[in-house]
């Protein structure tokens, strides 16, 4: 006979859509499991296969490594690199897990997207911060992503001017100088017809703060016209072109081949989500 507290658990629990026990347990086991950050695995999958060595991007390593040990538990990735480095490896290994997902190019980049990552997470961990592009738009009569034109809208509001956009993102093959970074998301290039030097370094300056890796480039520099070329930080559709500028701003490059020290305004380097949350 079913004591009167039980009765009463049962009756509160049918009355107020209480969980069944073995809901409540998974819902228990699901706040159980670690969470992954997104932000930082996308930083360090951006920055450490550009890194000489194995040194980490500071507040990603318990992230990184529960996608290594995901990745390790799927036979995708060695055991040894379970280190909490987003290195070739680990890149690697993630293109190979998004293509047995049916991605491919530059889906399939090695960089996580928020449907990969959390699919790989299943039963192992949470995704928090999740990233996401959005959706493909059209601004100043470029193609971007809704991430990349917010970006550069609040750019343009710091600036107290218009920019012009002379080459958006998802471009593969739209000019052959751009060496593939235009080909995904959060790529841009800005004329600067008109401005003074004074003014391409703000411009410059400003795009940096609100998270572009951005500099200007010079007929000096390769056979293009002076311009701004800027680069999302953290925009999950980049190509791998793109990934590697990134990476390189975060390190001091310049962002071209000869990885010459960066020349542009020093900045303190941030997201576009960091820079949103001050």
């Amino acid at each position: 006979m079913l004591t009167k507290v039980a009765v009463l658990t049962a009756g509160t629990a049918m009355s107020f859509g209480v969980a069944a026990p073995a809901q409540a347990e998974h819902d228990v086991a699901a706040m159980a499991l670690p969470s992954a950050n997104m932000e930082a695995v996308l930083k360090a999958a951006q920055i450490d296969p550009r890194r000489a060595g194995t040194e980490l991007t500071p507040g990603s390593k318990a992230s990184v490594v529960l996608v290594e040990e995901a990745l390790t538990a799927r036979g995708l990735l060695d055991g040894k690199y379970v280190d909490g480095h987003f290195g070739t490896a680990t890149i690697s290994a993630y293109a190979a897990y998004q293509r047995s997902l049916g991605y491919s190019g530059i889906d399939a980049s090695g960089l996580p997207g928020p449907t990969s990552l959390q699919k790989l997470g299943s039963q192992r961990y949470t995704v928090t911060n999740v990233v996401s592009a959005g959706s493909r738009v059209t601004y100043h009569g470029r193609t971007m992503n809704t991430r990349t034109k917010a970006m550069l809208v609040e750019a343009e509001r710091l600036l107290g001017r218009q920019l012009s956009v002379t080459q958006g993102s998802y471009n593969p093959g739209g000019v052959g100088g751009s060496a593939g970074t235009h080909d995904g998301g959060g790529a841009l290039d800005l004329s600067v017809q008109g401005m003074t030097s004074g003014t391409r370094t703000d411009v410059v300056r400003k795009l940096r703060n609100v998270g572009f890796a951005a500099w200007l480039r010079t007929p000096a520099q390769g056979n293009w016209a002076y311009h701004i070329h800027a680069i999302a930080v953290n925009d999950p559709d980049q190509s791998s072109a793109a990934q590697h500028q990134a990476g390189d701003y975060y390190l001091g490059y310049n962002g071209l081949a000869n990885r010459a020290r960066d020349d542009g305004p020093q900045v303190t380097k941030v997201t576009w989500e960091e820079y949103k949350r001050g």
